[in-house]
């Protein structure tokens, strides 16, 4: 035997599986951490919506790296001591800082059975992509879409707005942008003062960059100038530039504003643009019945970017981009290469897989913990969940404007409401109070600028936020403004 084949035969006659020694022992250490999860959420109201994290703790994870195992029980005990205990607090009802949803139980155990399976779904003929095909089909459904259009899971609206920049762009220009790049196409693009940053990172990333990108002023409503927007697109084309897309917003990040979708999206068809909708909270409005009528002409948009995982209530990750002309999508992602390669029987069958709709090869089976949510709960509680979501922001309006010592900032659309304890010097008192709420454990708000007025900013997306908690954070408010304010 030759000394390679020797010493080969060594390593191959040792038991390096990663699989436990002993199964029941794994078992029992599998149902106390579910056990531990699934208690972490039930008694969330018996601790603080977020804590600072100690510098003994943060010092923990200063650690070289680790090249001798560990107890999985020791592992453990490390996250139930030093990460547990100082997460986010999006899970907590008294969270209201940013618009992230609270997640469920039933996402938790979804989520355990879709690590088990442990699926790749960038493509190939496997049933966690039917699964996705499914949601796609229900999201259709859900925004009125025709049969062509396609959609896929993403990380979130930050990348589906990308994803939506590079579609128009391959669109307007045709496929040999992917080959000849840009050039100087000119290609301007445009959106509200009130949408979200990620639209000039996607203008940027997209290799266009954030100059292109016209913001237009919004109205005391804060949604886009329509007149304002016809000007822009005039002086761009009478200076040689070429528009190419107009981004509506469905829930602006600073207080929720709806743009008139119906509107723009007559615009876009008379000025043959292409019409996006960043309705990243927003657009799963359409849900609720209540709400649905206020989104009218979402169904119009050539794309749309959503996450499941803000008022869906879904557990992170769960992005979507949804595109009606499905073979534009496709063109402007679709990479054949040898390696893999589509064939009509077996595994490497099921062609278009969902790597030909964006840039990841690399998925997670995301679709399985939103069809879980969907089959659980069904539209109709989702959609009055979100309405109840809407009915604590405007009883939160009501509570403001009957308290002298506070300030309404902005109009309550929908779950976002933006105000102020009133004061001598109002920013820097507010940027105080607000990190009093935070430290106190009792709610945890954000803040934002309206009008160079710095605002608390509450977003009541969590399914669990309740009357109690808007009042806890009423009564917080003016309890440290007050002592600040002496």
């Amino acid at each position: 035997m030759s000394v390679a084949r020797r010493e080969a035969a060594d390593i191959l006659g040792a038991s390096e599986t990663l699989d436990p020694q002993d199964w029941d022992e794994l078992r029992a250490q599998g149902h106390r951490m579910l056990d531990d999860m699934i208690d972490y959420i039930a008694e969330v109201r018996e601790r603080p919506v977020w804590q600072p994290i100690p510098d003994a703790v943060r010092g923990q994870f200063q650690q070289a790296l680790p090249r001798a195992p560990s107890a999985l029980g020791d592992v453990y005990g490390e996250f139930s001591e030093l990460i547990a205990p100082y997460a986010t607090g999006n899970v907590h009802p008294g969270f209201m800082g940013w618009v992230h949803g609270g997640g469920t139980a039933v996402g938790l155990l979804a989520e355990m059975l879709a690590a088990g399976l442990n699926a790749n779904c960038g493509g190939r003929n496997h049933m966690p992509i039917e699964v996705e095909r499914q949601i796609v089909r229900w999201v259709r459904q859900l925004f009125g879409f025709p049969e062509t259009a396609s959609g896929v899971f993403v990380t979130g609206t930050s990348m589906a707005n990308l994803m939506a920049v590079l579609v128009a762009r391959t669109a307007t220009l045709g496929t040999e942008v992917r080959q000849r790049g840009l050039g100087d196409a000119g290609l301007t693009a445009y959106t509200s003062v009130a949408a979200h940053g990620c639209i000039a990172q996607a203008m940027d990333l997209a290799g266009l960059g954030r100059d292109a990108l016209r913001r237009i002023g919004s109205d005391h409503a804060h949604r886009m100038d329509l007149a304002a927007l016809r000007a822009r697109i005039a002086e761009d084309r009478a200076a040689g530039r070429r528009p190419f897309l107009v981004i509506g917003t469905a829930g602006a990040v600073d207080t929720g504003a709806i743009d008139d979708l119906d509107a723009l999206a007559e615009l876009c068809r008379a000025e043959k643009l292409w019409f996006h909708i960043d309705g990243a909270f927003g657009a799963l409005g359409m849900l609720s019945p209540q709400i649905a009528p206020r989104l009218k002409g979402l169904e119009r948009a050539d794309s749309i970017a959503f996450d499941f995982h803000k008022w869906g209530q879904v557990q992170y990750d769960a992005g979507f981009l949804l595109v009606r002309d499905g073979e534009r999508h496709r063109e402007t992602f679709a990479a054949p290469v040898a390696y893999l390669r589509r064939e009509t029987r077996g595994l490497a069958a099921g062609s278009p897989w969902p790597c030909d709709f964006g840039p990841d090869l690399s998925r997670g089976f995301r679709a399985l913990k939103t069809w879980f949510t969907l089959k659980t709960y069904g539209t109709d509680k989702l959609g009055a969940m979100i309405e109840r979501t809407c009915a604590l922001a405007k009883y939160l309006e009501a509570t403001i404007l009957a308290e002298p010592r506070l300030e309404l900032l902005a109009p309550v659309a929908l779950n976002i409401v933006c105000f102020r304890f009133r004061g001598d010097d109002p920013n820097p008192l507010n940027a105080e109070i607000v990190a009093d709420l935070h430290e106190s454990g009792i709610v945890a708000p954000s803040t934002t600028t309206i009008h160079g007025a710095l605002a608390i900013r509450a977003a009541i997306v969590n399914h669990r936020t309740d009357v109690q908690d808007v009042d806890a954070l009423v009564e917080a408010v003016l309890r440290f403004g007050t002592a600040r304010a002496k």
